[in-house]
């Protein structure tokens, strides 16, 4: 990529350099900015200067498996959507692809097209939803989170006062502070933004 190329939103991660880069000018052909790695190590370094937001990865790749390596980045980002693919598809591995590490789909080789650009456009809008969300709670004060994390528990104002040892006048003020910063407009709204639906 040179300088003035658009910034890489969707990666591709296979030891297999010839398939990431062919998997990488499928997705451009279909409008998307990808850079193609064939080592873990290459990805998180492009990672770190500048986050993707969806990672199509391969799962066995010698020393480090594609699961080991979601888990590994989604401790320093837990905002970047995964996608698994395989050439040794088994039941179990989906389940854990889905389930256990956060993959929203999990493609068998060779890859099907639509399936992996439906995949890809899924991964994008669950990446901004949860980026959007982290960062409206990053925004909160201490006692904001407080109130917010029992508020979409589902418990009331007198009970998060009682557990906070705060005034329920004051837990109206945090609580129109919250609204306030998250943009939504009553519970059922913060529960979503919570359960990244919103």
């Amino acid at each position: 990529m040179t300088q003035s190329s658009p910034i890489a939103t969707v990666a591709v991660l296979d030891d297999d350099a010839d398939l990431a880069q062919s998997i990488a000018r499928l997705l451009i052909r279909h409008g998307h900015h990808t850079a193609a790695f064939c080592a873990p190590e290459l990805l998180l370094a492009a990672h770190t200067a500048s986050p993707f937001a969806c990672i199509v990865s391969d799962i066995q790749m010698g020393e480090i498996d594609g699961f080991s390596f979601a888990e590994d980045l989604r401790r320093h980002d837990p905002g970047v959507a995964f996608v698994f693919m395989t050439a040794w598809p088994t039941t179990a591995h989906a389940v854990d692809a889905v389930r256990r590490h956060g993959g929203l789909d999990y493609l068998e080789k060779p890859i099907a097209e639509p399936r992996l650009v439906a995949a890809v456009l899924e991964g994008l809008a669950w990446s901004m939803r949860e980026r959007r969300i982290h960062a409206v709670i990053a925004s909160f004060t201490r006692r904001e989170r407080e109130v917010y994390e029992l508020l979409v528990l589902g418990h009331s104002n007198k009970e998060i006062a009682d557990r906070l040892a705060i005034s329920i006048r004051t837990v109206e003020d945090h609580r129109a502070a919250i609204v306030t910063k998250t943009r939504t407009n009553g519970l059922a709204q913060l529960v979503a933004l919570s359960r990244g639906e919103a």
